[in-house]
């Protein structure tokens, strides 16, 4: 039986840019960065203690019709979401909405990539 994700594409303009903002914003760690022939690098990262891996995916060679910018679909779990905002608004990151309580009880808010693509970050009701 399948037992976990193991990664998950996002696109990205430019995966140098990208690796910076997740690895020294977002606090990620390099899972894979692999050249894969002349055009083509495979590029991952994954937050501490997580499972599964983001990659970041040229867009030559991206899931087809796949652009950067605009809703991902991926989720990121926090403990603490208050003080997760206040970190990542310190170092520049984007942020959609406030903080809000959604209707199932959880705290959440979503934010943008520097190429537009928009996250979920969610801290589970106890």
């Amino acid at each position: 039986m399948i037992s976990h994700i193991h990664s998950t594409t996002i696109t990205v303009s430019d995966q140098d840019a990208a690796l910076d903002f997740y690895v020294n914003t977002l606090g990620c760690a390099i899972g894979t960065d692999q050249q894969m022939g002349p055009e083509m690098r495979f590029l991952t990262v994954a937050f501490p203690g997580g499972g599964a891996e983001l990659v970041l995916a040229d867009p030559s060679w991206a899931p087809k019709n796949a652009t950067p910018g605009g809703q991902t679909g991926v989720s990121f779990i926090t403990n603490d979401i208050d003080a997760t905002y206040a970190t990542l608004t310190e170092r520049g990151v984007s942020f959609t909405e406030p903080i809000q309580t959604m209707p199932w009880g959880d705290r959440a808010t979503w934010f943008n990539d520097p190429d537009g693509n928009q996250f979920f970050l969610i801290e589970p009701r106890q």
